[in-house]
């Protein structure tokens, strides 16, 4: 997983597909939806690292 486009495919492959509108809450969406993927033990922790850090990353780029 190198992009924000690998970690929007890391959650369609759970069937989740994010699209608010406003791209701070997509973000924001998104972390959540990564962290319960993986408290629920489907991503593994190197998965979770990468697709937190590339989301950080953009949302850091947004402020």
């Amino acid at each position: 997983m190198k992009n924000f486009y690998d970690v929007q495919q890391l959650l369609k492959r759970f069937g989740i597909i994010i699209y608010v509108g406003e791209r701070l809450a997509d973000l924001e969406l998104m972390e959540m939806e990564i962290q319960e993927l993986y408290n629920s033990k489907l991503i593994q922790v190197e998965e979770y690292t990468t697709a937190m850090m590339i989301i950080r990353r953009e949302k850091s780029q947004l402020k």
